[in-house]
């Protein structure tokens, strides 16, 4: 499968920006889905994740109450809406793509086969 993200750019903290991820290829409902981010200097961490019957979410506690993801799996599409963004939310943010089946806990990046290309969301103060 392949993703294709959207989304992302300059804001101001306390603003808002929504990230969207479209999968090609194989059906898209077969994946669990989730987001990463990796600041400069930093490794890359959970933000959220969805499962692929779009019942199954969870986030890291840095987002909990802020961002929220979402899946439409007619357009084969994932997103990430993100609210009261903050500075430390600045980062190159990935969508990722685990196949049904796999096994590994979600909220680490060995579990997912499919990445898509980053982009940069950047928070002023």
């Amino acid at each position: 499968v392949q993703l294709v993200k959207s989304g992302g750019g300059l804001v101001q903290a306390g603003g808002s920006l929504r990230l969207s991820c479209a999968a090609s290829g194989r059906a898209f409902s077969a994946y669990n889905m989730a987001w990463f981010r990796q600041a400069p200097g930093k490794e890359r961490e959970f933000v959220a994740f969805n499962g692929w019957t779009g019942d199954s979410t969870d986030y890291s506690e840095a987002v909990k109450g802020r961002f929220t993801i979402s899946r439409d799996n007619a357009k084969n599409t994932v997103y990430l809406q993100m609210n009261g963004l903050r500075p430390e939310d600045t980062a190159v943010y990935y969508c990722a793509a685990a196949s049904v089946g796999r096994t590994g806990t979600y909220y680490s990046s060995y579990l997912y086969n499919f990445w898509g290309q980053g982009t940069q969301v950047t928070v002023s103060s």
